[in-house]
């Protein structure tokens, strides 16, 4: 159904607030990357999966793009780990992973809400597939793509234990990031969602 022009302006709106939410993420430290001990902690995600919630996969997939282009240009002029400027240089690393954040938690929160008619087991739903799409991707596509002895060195290992590598940062950062998602989405989704609906209906 056609949008009118009031609900295309709050659109769009709404659009802006989070390519700036994704901005400052990105360029403010501590903000989007959170160092924990040993543990470099992302929240960008979680923007890209709420996105995808409240305005769709489409629009989740440009904000997952608008991050992973980010990533990409900060591999070649201020890469933010001795592995950016290894395998970010890479759209298929930076880029694409983001993008599909975006589609796969938007199309995982429709589908989930059909079949349950819950919203928060929707978000929770999308939060977990969103975390996952984006550690699964990047990772796989490091070791696809990366198998060398520069990328492993950064792992502190050699090339035949760069697999177990990725295996533990999939289950220390990636369980992280998993439970942050788990927590913050629905948190923060369903209210966004409820406002707009009555936004839509006045």
């Amino acid at each position: 159904m056609a949008r009118t022009r009031h609900q295309q302006i709050r659109h769009n709106t709404t659009l802006a607030i989070f390519i700036a939410i994704i901005l400052l993420q990105d360029f403010v430290p501590f903000f989007g990357n959170i160092p924990l001990g040993p543990l470099s902690i992302t929240t960008l995600h979680v923007t890209v999966i709420i996105a995808a919630i409240v305005l769709g996969p489409i629009d989740g997939a440009i904000i997952g793009g608008i991050w992973g282009i980010l990533t990409w240009i900060r591999a070649f002029v201020a890469p933010s780990s001795p592995l950016a400027p290894l395998v970010f240089v890479n759209p298929l690393v930076s880029v694409i992973p983001r993008i599909m954040i975006g589609l796969i938690a938007g199309y995982t929160f429709i589908l989930l809400r059909r079949l349950f008619k819950s919203k928060y087991g929707a978000a929770v739903g999308a939060a977990i597939i969103g975390t996952l799409t984006n550690t699964g991707l990047v990772l796989g596509f490091i070791y696809l793509f990366y198998r060398t002895p520069a990328v492993a060195q950064t792992y502190g290992v050699n090339v035949n234990h760069l697999l177990i590598a990725l295996e533990t940062v999939m289950a220390t950062n990636g369980l992280a990031e998993l439970i942050l998602a788990i927590v913050l989405v629905p948190m923060v989704a369903i209210p966004v969602l409820e406002v707009r609906r009555r936004l839509e209906v006045n």
